[in-house]
């Protein structure tokens, strides 16, 4: 196995994520991705927290402005939708699906490059890989994995009234200060 291409993060990262939460971020084992201003946006967390507790979502999304944005696409009902492209049956093949269990796969084994937790052994996050659950996680998964890795985190993130191309950071009282 490989480690996922991101960095460790740094003490001020996680000031920055901290504040991005509104509480103590915990056990961030790196930033899997950024805004363009630098400041994180997504986060990866090890499987297993500090407290004993198993914890499935490897990459969380922390950017306000991005967690907003997505919230206000769930609030308007667009996962059954994107869960729609996941339908198959005996005489449906969907690329989509296809796709989205792939993604499913390569969550799991970048998180398992931190440690392998037997509770959570074969679980994803976002509904993976047969539902559309948490697009926060999907889309926190496409931004670190990039385009064309998470069919459903893609087509979340260009829906979405937020780009990670355009700094929101100040926006938010102070996250990248």
């Amino acid at each position: 196995m490989t480690t996922p291409p991101f960095e460790p993060p740094s003490p001020d990262d996680v000031r920055i994520v901290s504040h991005q939460l509104g509480r103590p971020a915990r056990d961030v084992v790196g930033i899997a991705a950024r805004c363009v201003c630098g400041a994180p946006t997504v986060v990866s967390t090890k499987p297993r927290l500090a407290d004993g507790t198993p914890f499935p979502t490897f990459y969380y999304l922390t950017h306000p402005a991005a967690t907003a944005a997505v919230s206000t696409l769930e609030a308007e009902g667009e996962m059954p939708g994107l869960a729609a492209l996941l339908a198959t049956g005996p005489d449906q093949h969907s690329d989509v699906a296809d796709r989205y269990r792939a993604a499913h796969l390569a969550y799991i084994a970048d998180r398992e490059t931190f440690g392998v937790v037997g509770e959570i052994a074969g679980i994803s996050a976002g509904g993976m890989p047969d539902r559309v659950k948490c697009l926060h996680a999907l889309v926190g998964h496409a931004l670190a994995a990039g385009p064309g890795v998470n069919p459903i985190g893609d087509l979340a993130l260009s829906r979405a009234a937020w780009s990670p191309t355009v700094c929101e950071c100040a926006e938010y009282d102070g996250a990248s200060a």
